[in-house]
């Protein structure tokens, strides 16, 4: 049974997943890891969920504030021998809604070409390609996305 709890980015699960989620995006993103990982760290981000299965902590989500209205979507990964089971699906709703109690109206988020499971998920969950913003304007391996929460 799945179970899905809201904790923070100090949570030492949470902090073993990004590892492998880490490990993971050095292989896909070759030699532009470095400057997507400069992005990802962990110190701003307060809101994280966990998804567990039979107390097992199988994926992970989190968001942080990106400007007043707009959360931006982070640190999304489960364990490969769960995917495939819309346990991503379960984390993204639960973070969105969690962004919505915060008083959120949109969510926007990047993802790289390398990663086209991660695309259909967030085309799937109604994100829409938006142009690359901040930090990933003009970095052409990058994808951005946005979505209305109200």
């Amino acid at each position: 049974m799945l179970k899905i709890i809201r904790t923070n980015s100090e949570n030492i699960e949470f902090q073993t997943l990004v590892r492998l989620l880490d490990t993971e995006l050095a292989i896909r993103d070759g030699d532009e890891h470095e400057f997507f990982a400069q992005f990802n760290k962990l110190d701003s981000i307060r809101n994280v969920v966990l998804a567990l299965e039979n107390e097992l902590v199988i994926g992970c989500g989190a968001f942080k504030n990106y400007e007043t209205e707009t959360a931006e979507i982070k640190r999304m990964f489960v364990r490969l021998e769960h995917r495939g089971r819309g346990m991503a699906v379960e984390i993204l709703r639960e973070l969105e809604s969690w962004a919505i109690e915060e008083g959120y109206r949109s969510a926007i988020l990047e993802t790289g070409y390398k990663q086209p499971e991660a695309i259909r998920l967030y085309q799937k969950s109604g994100y829409q390609i938006i142009p690359n913003y901040g930090q990933y304007h003009g970095v052409e391996s990058s994808l951005c996305m946005k979505k209305s929460l109200r």
